[in-house]
């Protein structure tokens, strides 16, 4: 009674003070009690607001016009109602959400910690989701891009000149990360490097990221953490959308995506990416180009198909065809695999096909299934990779509830091709061998729900590699719900990788390197803890902060490590003597202030070291520090929203050709950031503008040159000992030999952006 009458109250005060101007106002209810910080917002629009203390939200001096007012809550039903508002309107809604489980919705939900769909807030393993809005405010023309405004996790560059890189997840490289689009492991060896180029960032649902070993329900490569996109069911979205943007360096990237109904029992989302950059440009005066020029196609269809009871059918299939290169300024491809003049050349061509079916019997069976072809024909200066590799992948998984316990047991079979012309693919009589490796295995997991508050969850893989042999990941989460504002999670488990050079290590095919692989190697083993915080605290005021905190550990046996400092012409494979070790804690904050100011930062301080023969040492390329950052801010009267983003990194040791070598052993502190300015005045239509690395910073600040020995790529005035080791001479004081691997950021300054999305509903 005493609430209600405070909320009439303030009612009354409201629309005395507004006068003639329209607004919308309200109170949100959920069973029973006032909903604080409950999202509401007028889709489309910049107008958005938290509820206060007593459940209560308002927008004042709101133009005339057509507006779906949005309200979402966790653990409820999304609220949307349709609003025509007219001059002088002054319009109340008391609103009353129904329980997620009075229906079904999407919000808040999260599959890649157990292979089921649960409230984020329920599973036990921690799971951090990013929307396609948080991408948005800083553009990019992939998803491997976008990924550096991600706490924890760095997109590395491995070469200067062809601008390949990997997925860092806490200082881990590429190859510990597994990704995954819909659940598939699509993306993995090979295509690692070139996957998450072409994705259209339209068609993104979320990013699911889980940082830490995942093995005992993905298996090899989830060592580190796995990165999960997941694509827009064709029911929800949008009939049409474009967004096209371009930059003051040249480069244009276009993503179509539409929906269309095949007859009453399909529907069909199709996505389509465009980039291209052909222009040259030369700002560290190297003699070579300082990105590399790219032109990719990529094409994207997902069919969902309906069937008797809501069973589940998708299928999506993608192709990406790509020709990227850099190099010498003079280069074209006439020189293409020639010792005249270098140039890295790579075509790739990409074929993906996915989907999962929900069997049509009375227990949740459910087939998941995958295919890629991958095709490379490459050409760095006069070295020749040339790779094939076909993945097959099935997996049935079985989701079975009985009293406390939520189980799940799968059976999954991977069949890897894989052949190419190097050394690596080679009989020891030298003829070709291409690899064929079948990798059958069994998971179950147990899900107890030990009370209310406290819920523990079990889980075992078991894997038979036809190379390897067997091999057993365990793992085991526990969740303690201390109350709605603060939840505890500690996970632990094994991880292993079975590993292949070449697809996984740029740096063996660029330059001019010798590969030696010193032994038969050992898969590599981990063993890791997480132990995760979550709290939530809301403010009268309508803000709100959720502190997540995480603390991790790692250890390695068997941990293969490339050495390029033994020999400068040579690198030596071999599993190390010895142990690795990852550890740090991390924090991702989120504010949100009732006034339209939104800041999400992130911070992680971790160590990543190797000990062999009794000695430790920072890995390569591994900083010690990272930091990113989010500031929204919101302009209601102008329709203008103005995003801050960037991110820092700490100094991290870097490859050096000996000790001569003049450039840093160590990288700076260094930060890219960026801002942007959105106008959403128009109907359907959408403006952006800003300006990316605004400091203008570049890896070439404080070094004498990035590439080594730009002017001889092909060593042919450079000089080696008996042992194959480059020897000073008055021509090469340095004792250095052609090399591209020094490299830890983007070699690309301060540059202007100019974008316009149109969307239709």
């Amino acid at each position: 009674m005493i609430k209600g009458l405070m909320f009439g109250a303030l009612l009354l005060m409201a629309n005395f003070s507004f006068g003639q101007n329209a607004a919308i106002s309200g109170r949100i209810n959920g069973e029973g009690t006032t909903k604080i910080a409950a999202h509401v917002s007028l889709e489309g629009t910049p107008y958005a607001v938290f509820t206060d203390s007593l459940g209560v939200f308002r927008f004042d001096e709101i133009p005339p016009d057509h507006y779906k007012l949005s309200v979402k809550v966790d653990g409820f039903q999304a609220f949307y109602k349709e609003i025509l508002l007219k001059k002088e309107d002054q319009l109340n809604f008391e609103i009353n959400l129904e329980p997620l489980d009075r229906g079904a919705d999407i919000e808040d939900v999260v599959v890649t910690g157990t292979l089921k769909s649960v409230r984020r807030s329920d599973s036990p393993v921690a799971v951090e989701v990013y929307a396609p809005a948080y991408f948005k405010k800083n553009p990019t023309p992939s998803i491997f891009d976008a990924l550096q405004n991600v706490n924890g996790v760095r997109p590395q560059l491995n070469c200067n000149i062809c601008s390949t890189g990997d997925i860092h997840i806490n200082g881990l490289e590429g190859p510990y990360t597994m990704i995954l689009i819909d659940g598939m492991p699509i993306v993995s060896s090979l295509g690692t490097v070139y996957g998450l180029a072409g994705i259209p960032n339209s068609l993104v649902e979320r990013i699911e990221i889980v940082k830490g070993p995942a093995s005992s329900l993905y298996g090899s490569e989830a060592v580190g953490g796995l990165i999960n996109v997941i694509t827009k069911n064709p029911q929800n979205a949008p009939l049409f959308s474009a967004d096209l943007f371009s930059t003051t360096w040249g480069e244009y990237n276009l993503d179509l995506g539409f929906k269309f109904s095949a007859g009453k029992k399909a529907k069909v989302l199709t996505g389509i990416n465009y980039f291209n950059y052909q222009n040259k440009i030369d700002d560290n005066h190297d003699n070579f180009t300082d990105i590399t020029l790219q032109d990719r196609i990529s094409v994207f269809q997902k069919w969902n198909f309906h069937r008797k009871e809501n069973r589940l059918f998708s299928v999506a299939a993608r192709y990406m065809y790509e020709d990227r290169w850099g190099g010498d300024m003079r280069w074209n491809k006439s020189f293409r695999g020639g010792d005249e003049i270098y140039g890295e050349s790579i075509y790739t061509n990409r074929v993906e096909v996915f989907g999962n079916y929900q069997l049509p019997v009375k227990e949740n069976l459910f087939l998941g299934f995958s295919f890629v072809n991958h095709e490379q024909d490459s050409r760095y200066g006069e070295t020749s990779y040339i790779a094939t590799q076909k993945i097959g992948f099935g997996q049935l998984t079985w989701d079975k509830k009985a009293g406390l316990h939520d189980l799940l047991l799968g059976a999954a079979l991977r069949y890897t091709f894989y052949d190419d012309n190097t050394v690596g693919t080679s009989s020891i009589s030298g003829e070709n061998d291409s690899e064929k490796i079948v990798l059958p295995g069994i998971f179950f997991q147990d899900e107890i729900n030990l009370t209310a508050h406290h819920k523990l969850l079990l889980g075992f893989r078991y894997d038979y590699n036809t190379i390897h042999g067997n091999i057993f990941t365990p793992r085991l989460a526990y969740k303690w719900s201390i109350n709605q504002n603060n939840i505890l999670r500690l996970n632990a488990g094994t991880g292993f990788r079975v590993v292949n050079l070449f697809t996984e290590d740029h740096a063996a095919l660029t330059g001019a390197r010798e590969v030696v692989v010193l032994t038969d190697l050992k898969p590599e083993k981990s063993y890791n803890a997480n132990l995760n915080y979550i709290k939530k605290m809301y403010f009268g005021s309508g803000s709100n902060i959720t502190l997540d905190a995480s603390a991790f550990y790692t250890y390695f046996t068997y941990r293969i490590v490339p050495d390029y400092e033994t020999n400068t012409v040579q690198i030596i494979y071999d599993n190390i003597d010895g142990f690795a070790v990852s550890r740090g804690v991390s924090l991702n904050s989120d504010f949100n202030f009732a006034n339209g100011l939104k800041v999400i930062l992130g911070g992680t301080i971790m160590e990543n070291t190797l000990t062999s023969d009794g000695f430790t040492e920072h890995q390569i390329l591994t900083e010690n520090f990272t930091g990113t950052w989010a500031v929204s801010y919101i302009i209601r009267p102008w329709k203008m929203v103005i995003d801050y983003t960037g991110n820092i990194y700490g100094p991290m040791r870097l490859p050096l050709l000996g000790d001569l070598d003049p450039r840093k052993p160590y990288s700076p502190w260094w930060s890219i950031q960026n801002i942007q300015f959105t106008f959403d005045g128009f109907k359907n239509f959408e403006i952006y503008a800003g300006v990316k690395n605004i400091l203008n910073w570049t890896p070439t600040k404080g070094n004498p040159f990035l590439i080594s020995r730009a002017h001889d790529p092909f060593d042919k005035q450079v000089q080696f000992d008996a042992d194959g080791q480059a020897v000073a001479t008055p021509e090469n004081p340095y004792a250095l030999t052609f090399d591209p691997n020094y490299v830890y950021a983007p070699n690309q300054g301060i540059r202007g952006f100019l974008g316009l999305k149109f969307t239709l509903k």
